[in-house]
């Protein structure tokens, strides 16, 4: 080896940049289709935002199949978990949750946010050892696993709350939206917006940057190694899915918020759009589900804007469409 080679800094990887700039050619397309700018700015921020919550959600599926493979199809019986517990903080606290202060509103919300997430990540741990524990490496007996969990847990959830459908008012605080000019940007959207930002910013720095994160991705390479070194790999597995667990009931708790409803079925409805935003972005990517979820969302205001009847297969469109291009999703981290 010579000294000049030596001495050379080892080459990093190429950086990928095509499917980050596909969101933005996206939301350039549709601005002569649109017409309006402050329309085409309305639905852009609404994507946005629907967006990070749909990444919130998902984030959790795909942060548990890429680094502990296991497909998770009863995800889904988190998201409706964390959004019915946050009703039970928020019927108490009705009257403080319509007073016009954000500071007391938020005063409601964090504490139904931070229960929902301990509820669900708590679920995560019990399903972890009862259904996943016996099956690891056996993606049909997963699959099955998983899918009797969900219709367990979604009928427990129509014994305790019936099948009535329960509003979830947004706080006042959060109602009514930002003028900009023409442009009217929910104010709600703009919180979601944040927090979807400080989840994946969070996660990124938590797997890239810190020793836990070392630890996890190391488990998933050479599981043997890391537990020779004296480390519980089943630990650490443990605690991600109960972080994937627990992200789910935060995205529950937004997405009802968004709906101003909840319900015991919203899993079934959402299980389908979060695979397929984990497809999309390539299972087992953490940013190939953010720029996923951010498409989808995309889609589906443009395409209910202006095609409406196109606006019910947008998403199975679009995933036919990302698999065509890159059969394994925008950036596949993994060869199942």
């Amino acid at each position: 080896m010579t000294e000049l080679a030596a001495s050379d800094p080892l080459p990093k990887p190429k950086r990928d940049i095509a499917p980050i700039l596909l969101p933005i050619a996206l939301a350039l397309v549709m601005i002569p289709l649109v017409g309006s700018p402050s329309t085409w700015l309305t639905l852009t921020a609404a994507s946005l935002a629907m967006g990070m919550m749909i990444f919130i959600m998902a984030s959790g599926l795909t942060l548990v199949f890429g680094l502990m493979d296991v497909l998770n199809f009863g995800h889904g019986a988190f998201i409706a978990v964390g959004a019915y517990i946050a009703t039970l903080v928020f019927a108490p606290f009705a009257a403080s949750v319509q007073a016009d202060s954000l500071l007391v509103n938020l005063a409601v919300l964090a504490p139904a946010a931070l229960l929902s997430m301990a509820v669900s990540g708590a679920l995560g741990l019990v399903v972890e050892r009862v259904l996943i524990l016996p099956v690891y490496g056996q993606h049909l007996k997963q699959i099955l696993m998983t899918t009797g969990g969900l219709i367990v847990a979604e009928q427990t959830l129509y014994a305790l709350w019936g099948p009535q459908i329960i509003p979830m008012p947004l706080p006042a605080s959060l109602r009514g939206s930002f003028i900009l000019g023409d442009v009217a940007i929910a104010k709600y959207r703009v919180l979601a917006m944040l927090i979807g930002l400080a989840v994946f910013i969070a996660i990124q720095l938590v797997l890239n940057r810190t020793k836990l994160g070392l630890l996890i991705r190391a488990g998933v390479e050479n599981r043997e190694m890391v537990e020779a070194l004296g480390y519980r790999i089943r630990r650490l597995f443990l605690g991600v899915f109960m972080t994937g667990s627990a992200l789910a009931g935060l995205g529950g708790v937004m997405w009802a918020l968004y709906r101003e409803q909840v319900h015991a079925s919203m899993s079934d409805e959402l299980t389908v759009l979060i695979f397929v935003v984990v497809i999309i972005g390539g299972l087992g990517s953490i940013g190939g589900c953010f720029i996923g979820a951010i498409l989808v969302a995309m889609v589906a205001n443009y395409g209910g804007f202006l095609v409406p009847k196109l606006a019910l297969v947008s998403n199975i469109l679009l995933m036919v469409a990302i698999l065509m291009w890159r059969p394994r999703g925008l950036y596949a981290v993994t060869s199942r």
